[in-house]
């Protein structure tokens, strides 16, 4: 029986000060967690989720944000007063944080073992041997293979859900009270995110931690929380047990986001489609060295792999993490070197192509990248992100530049008036959102990264 209060949040307020004028992030917000339960956080890109999570950890980046009122009420202690050495005893040990994007949360220039052995020498005082023994264990309860090689490699040499796998096992290594879960399962695929959600649940139940779970997927949501926050331009609309939240709302934004819920796949007619491939694929084969063992090892990217798309058609292409699904959509585009195979666009051979020639071709074929952060340059503004391709491949004139920008701004959902910020003030969906509009920007046809009516 759920009893012991956890964490306390009281009117939690968290802005953000930019050039555009002040953006109250969190405004506002409280909710308890007890001891063994589960509270699903849920609200559409920018709605102050993420921000919400990052406030309780003390990890707003000061400036351009402020926790600016409130309390984060833990074991009698408001760890709004501490210090920053101070708050650094929590992290980890008592509150640990899973956080959206792998990639921007690892350093580049650290092997696994170093990133993951810190939680466990700072705060159980293991020597690096025993934690990199504890860490190996954590890497493969996650589902990570072969975790004893590859603890000693570094992020970039696994693919997005792998690194997801391993920010999870950090997060989790040092067995937490509280768990803060900020979209922990976007990169991985149905089969991993099932074994993690498991892994989280018997954690949960064995330690009897609390954890705030994060998510765009209201079904996992539903099936994982007992009670349900959802928030609104950083306001608390409702606050409720899961099954009141989802069968009995009566709040329009609630329903409004449940009605959102993908129904499942539209078959397309076949007279919807073109007669001729769009897009041709041919015995693809992209191979990789794998350098960091002691053997040289090959790893089979994309193996042979061949496919059409028909003119309308969008095709799914599903697979576990590393099963090389980023590889073949970046082989397609020209962006991975290929050993041998053939892949034509309109008819014509792109892997006999020059660079120059090439080029031409870029305006018509894009992809939507997996980490939206790592993909945007972090000193460009959203104007100058999506004006770039526009002035590079001459879709249009300077004079109709901005009007381009801010129809590609409506197109995607996001306001005129935030065309001059930068990435790091906007949500991970919205961010997602800058690089959806960049990638429709120039093209005709638009290669994407979604699920789709057929898959391969």
């Amino acid at each position: 029986m759920i009893s012991e209060k956890l964490i306390e949040i009281k009117d939690l307020h968290t802005h953000f000060y930019t050039e555009a004028g002040t953006a109250k992030a969190v405004d506002g917000v409280s909710f308890d967690i007890y001891k063994g339960e589960v509270l699903g956080i849920v609200g559409e890109s920018g709605s102050g989720k993420s921000v919400t999570s990052l406030s309780i950890n003390r990890l707003i980046p000061d400036p351009p944000g402020k926790i600016v009122s409130g309390e984060i009420i833990y074991n009698g202690i408001n760890l709004l007063d501490l210090s920053y050495e101070e708050m650094r005893d929590y992290r980890g040990k008592d509150i640990s944080m899973i956080f959206q994007e792998p990639m921007t949360s690892l350093n580049p220039v650290l092997k696994i073992s170093v990133q993951m052995n810190e939680v466990l020498m700072r705060h159980l005082g293991l020597s690096f041997e025993e934690a990199t023994k504890k860490s190996v264990d954590m890497l493969r309860a996650v589902g990570i293979p072969d975790p004893e090689d590859r603890i000693n490699e570094y992020p970039h040499q696994f693919s997005g859900g792998m690194r997801q796998r391993v920010m999870i096992a950090m997060a989790l290594i040092g067995e937490p009270r509280l768990l803060i879960c900020d979209e922990p399962t976007t990169a991985l695929d149905v089969t991993v995110q099932t074994q993690i959600l498991e892994f989280i649940k018997n954690l949960q139940k064995k330690l009897k931690i609390g954890v705030i779970f994060v998510s765009h997927d209201l079904g996992v949501v539903a099936g994982l929380s007992d009670h349900v926050l959802v928030l609104k331009n950083g306001n608390s609309v409702e606050l409720d047990t899961t099954e009141k939240v989802f069968y009995e709302t009566k709040d329009p934004y609630t329903r409004g986001l449940l009605a959102a819920i993908p129904s499942g796949p539209k078959k397309t007619s076949e007279t919807e489609l073109g007669e001729r491939p769009l897009v041709e694929v041919s015995n693809l084969n992209v191979f990789f060295k794998n350098k960091s063992q002691a053997k040289e090892k090959i790893i089979r990217a994309v193996d042979g792999i061949s496919l059409e798309i028909k003119r309308g058609e969008i095709m799914g292409v599903v697979g576990e993490s590393g099963s090389g699904k980023s590889s073949l959509g970046r082989s397609i585009l020209r962006l991975l070197p290929i050993q041998s195979g053939e892949i034509k666009f309109s008819g014509v051979n792109l892997t006999a192509l020059p660079p120059k020639e090439l080029r031409e071709f870029r305006k018509k074929m894009q992809m939507i990248f997996q980490d939206p952060y790592a993909s945007l340059n972090p000193r460009m503004t959203v104007y100058e992100t999506l004006a770039e391709p526009l002035i590079f491949h001459r879709v249009t004139d300077k004079k109709n530049i901005t009007s381009r920008i801010v129809s590609l701004m409506e197109e995607v959902g996001l306001p005129r008036n935030s065309m001059y910020k930068y990435p790091h003030e906007f949500s991970g969906g919205q961010r997602q959102r800058i690089a959806v509009g960049r990638a429709i920007g120039t093209v005709s046809y638009t290669h994407l990264t979604l699920p789709t009516n057929r898959e391969v």
